[in-house]
């Protein structure tokens, strides 16, 4: 729902041509829109025969599970923007107010954004916007956290996790290498289109190393519906919840492990779906 309305509300505030098909567009490559909902593959790219790349945000939902609100109750989601989609802010905010304002829901109710919180960490935050003031405040600057290292880590699957592997979403038979090299492949192609200065890693050797990681799983499937205003039917994806805990020399995984918790990781992401948090009190 909150992914459909803001994709609407960006379309109609960014494109200039009116157009119904974006990739007709002579403004394609340049517009803010797909850049950021759809975002296209570069001409010149090696990945052209890629269907998708990932997109520089995330939208994180409330708590899982159904849920009603009355009239002036409030509630609050997330929102990551990675790379070259932060420069577009203003923007995104102006087109979350213009989303919430046409309505959310079947029944199109009407909710007014309040407050845009910047959360560098899991422990501290800062106002950025207050409807109020109506003015965006500097942003600061997002420091990528640091981790010791370490031969252990547990993590808690906050939303859905997909990983899948010959068409199958991976469960109970998940390894380390499956979980990791997911992530290295989602890291390095989020760099590679939405960032600076990227150089291709070595894979193989990566790989290899994700080969070596033990991995224990305490998971339990759950799926959630969303209905496809674009297909017009009601949509079930379903994913593992719970925890999953890497053994082994992960030290060239850690600042990925460390950025993942924004990034996500799996299928689905932009959802909010691959959510996960490291558990820090094991570390």
């Amino acid at each position: 729902m909150l992914r459909g309305a803001f994709g609407r509300a960006l379309r109609k505030l960014s494109c200039v041509t009116k157009m119904d098909n974006c990739k007709a567009c002579l403004l394609y490559q340049q517009c803010a829109y797909p850049k950021i909902f759809e975002t296209p593959v570069p001409t010149n790219s090696d990945l052209q025969h890629f269907s998708a790349i990932p997109n520089p945000f995330i939208v994180e939902p409330p708590p899982m599970g159904e849920n009603s609100l009355q009239k002036g109750e409030e509630f609050n989601f997330g929102l990551v923007l990675i790379g070259q989609a932060i420069p577009h802010l203003p923007l995104i905010i102006y087109a979350w107010q213009a989303a919430l304002q046409q309505g959310l829901g079947k029944d199109h109710a009407q909710v007014a954004l309040q407050t845009v919180i910047f959360e560098p960490d899991q422990i501290s935050e800062q106002i950025i916007y207050n409807s109020q003031l109506g003015e965006l405040l500097p942003q600061p600057q997002f420091d990528r956290p640091l981790l010791k290292p370490v031969e252990r880590l547990s993590l808690r699957i906050l939303t859905p996790l997909r990983i899948q592997q010959r068409g199958q979403v991976l469960s109970h038979t998940m390894q380390g290498r499956d979980f990791l090299m997911a992530l290295v492949r989602r890291y390095y192609l989020l760099h590679e289109f939405h960032g600076e200065n990227y150089q291709t890693p070595n894979f193989s050797a990566l790989a290899q190393q994700a080969e070596s990681i033990q991995c224990k799983t305490q998971f339990h499937w759950y799926e959630w519906q969303r209905y496809s205003s674009r297909q017009k039917q009601k949509m079930v994806f379903g994913g593992v919840l719970g925890e999953l805990e890497l053994v082994g020399d992960l030290n060239d995984f850690l600042p990925m492990l460390v950025l993942g918790q924004w990034l996500h990781v799996g299928n689905k992401t932009t959802f909010g779906m691959g959510r996960y948090q490291i558990d820090l009190a094991n570390v």
